[in-house]
């Protein structure tokens, strides 16, 4: 099987974040501690918590957005492709960041938004939002066409052919690619992911059993079917830039439970990607993993690392302990308007069910409750709504002015104890992002980037 990261060529002979992000998926390979966390996530915190990271710990920084999130359309945050590569520029430029040191990628891009349509049509909208990613500037593609669509043989429950997954994902390659040729020269040639790790994008439904974790057969299998895509299409020097596949390692998390990473089970993994292709995994749903497991998943291996959920769900916890103090703090003070942030966020989500009511069992007496705490975090799909938006920067503003004794903010953030001054509400905020991040960091070894 073909693929060496070694030969995986850009553009331009400059360094570049891509040329970086090559560079530590090959030295993963040398059995260095090695690797990149994905930011799968639209949500601005987040992001600026995350180039704080790269900024600290001299990296370059990975952020991706998923077809459901961003899209020509607009998606549930209401951004194309180039409106989401200006955003993020844009953050950057606001925390005195090199934009250039900044991986952009897609992640799920394909069919999956325009699923319940014919093939026809849903794989044209998917080739249409490749193309538009790239010309945003996406350096990394994944090609996800693993979901049926209206009329494909076969059971709907059951995983689609091989065969037929494998040409689209070519197909959308081919839009990639013929995108990539109206770029200007010496811009970074796309990097390409292909597989799925079994689960839809966008979560699993509420609590799951552990799941299976991919047999090395099946590994070899999909690069051999895509491979042959490819090369029908012509394609065989973009499949030299195919650097990773998406494979299911065995985690997972629903609503209240995580699935561990068990190293043993996926020794065989580990073992074949050395011995017969030269790419590196990607696992999705790696969050809320502990510090070991998702260092263990690095040294087999698995040198991209995805995480959403959990940064969402630490920027959550921020935002619900400072809604607290606002009430605490500030109730009843003349001349104050409270945010009433809870309030309005159980609003919209009520109002609006359709991101939550498919994925939540509503048969417990605690459903409500655990929907807003829910590891799969489906809270994030509301922040953008205007309501919430406004709810949360009035937050923001009535902590900034009538800043809490810095006793009471410890209490509610206890990683602040000790301050003689109270941190900006903000800066509270992505605090608690980057612990996360943090452990995502070290398990990648980019923190040893600090000596």
């Amino acid at each position: 099987m073909t693929m060496n990261l070694g030969n995986a060529k850009l553009g331009s002979q400059q360094t570049t974040a891509t040329s970086s992000l090559l560079g530590q998926l090959r030295a993963n390979r040398d059995g260095r501690r090695s690797g990149i966390y994905s930011i799968c996530s639209a949500n601005r915190f987040v992001l600026e918590a995350g180039v704080e990271q790269a900024r600290r710990d001299a990296s370059i920084l990975l952020i991706e957005s998923t077809s459901n999130q961003v899209n020509q359309f607009g998606g549930y945050t209401g951004q194309t492709p180039a409106q989401f590569a200006e955003y993020v520029r844009e953050i950057a430029a606001s925390m005195n960041f090199p934009f250039d040191r900044i991986v952009l990628g897609g992640d799920h891009l394909g069919p999956h938004v325009w699923r319940a349509g014919s093939a026809p049509a849903a794989m044209q909208k998917a080739c249409q939002l490749v193309r538009d990613c790239v010309l945003a500037g996406y350096t990394k593609i994944h090609l996800d066409a693993s979901m049926h669509l209206q009329g494909d043989p076969g059971d709907p429950r059951r995983a689609l052919d091989d065969a037929i997954v494998s040409e689209r994902a070519a197909d959308l390659c081919r839009a990639a690619e013929q995108a990539y040729q109206e770029l200007p020269e010496g811009s970074p040639e796309p990097i390409y992911v292909i597989g799925t790790e079994v689960p839809i994008p966008g979560g699993e439904l509420a609590d799951s059993l552990a799941p299976e974790v991919t047999l090395s057969e099946d590994v070899a299998r999909t690069l051999e079917s895509a491979r042959e895509a490819f090369r029908k299409r012509g394609l065989l020097r973009a499949w030299e830039r195919v650097v990773g596949i998406v494979v299911q390692p065995g985690v997972e998390f629903g609503d209240s439970t995580v699935v561990p990473f068990d190293a043993l089970k996926a020794r065989a993994l580990a073992g074949f990607i050395l011995s017969n292709w030269h790419g590196v995994y990607e696992a999705h749903s790696t969050d809320y993993q502990s510090p070991e497991a998702l260092a263990q998943l690095v040294e087999n291996h698995f040198a991209i690392l995805k995480v959403g959920p959990w940064l969402t769900y630490a920027f959550r916890e921020a935002v619900f302990a400072l809604a607290e103090l606002e009430v605490e703090t500030l109730a009843g003070r003349p001349g104050v308007k409270l945010s009433r942030l809870r309030e309005t966020l159980d609003a919209a989500m009520s109002a609006h069910p359709a991101y939550w009511k498919g994925y939540t069992r509503q048969d417990r007496p605690d459903w409500r409750a655990a929907l807003v705490q829910s590891y799969s975090d489906r809270v994030r799909y509301y922040w953008p709504q205007p309501d919430v938006a406004s709810a949360l920067a009035l937050l923001i503003f009535n902590l900034r002015e009538h800043p809490a004794p810095a006793a009471r903010v410890a209490s509610f953030f206890p990683e602040a104890q000790g301050a003689t001054s109270p941190a900006p509400p903000e800066a509270l905020i992505r605090g608690r992002i980057l612990r996360v991040m943090d452990i995502y960091a070290d398990a990648c070894g980019l923190r040893a980037n600090l000596g």
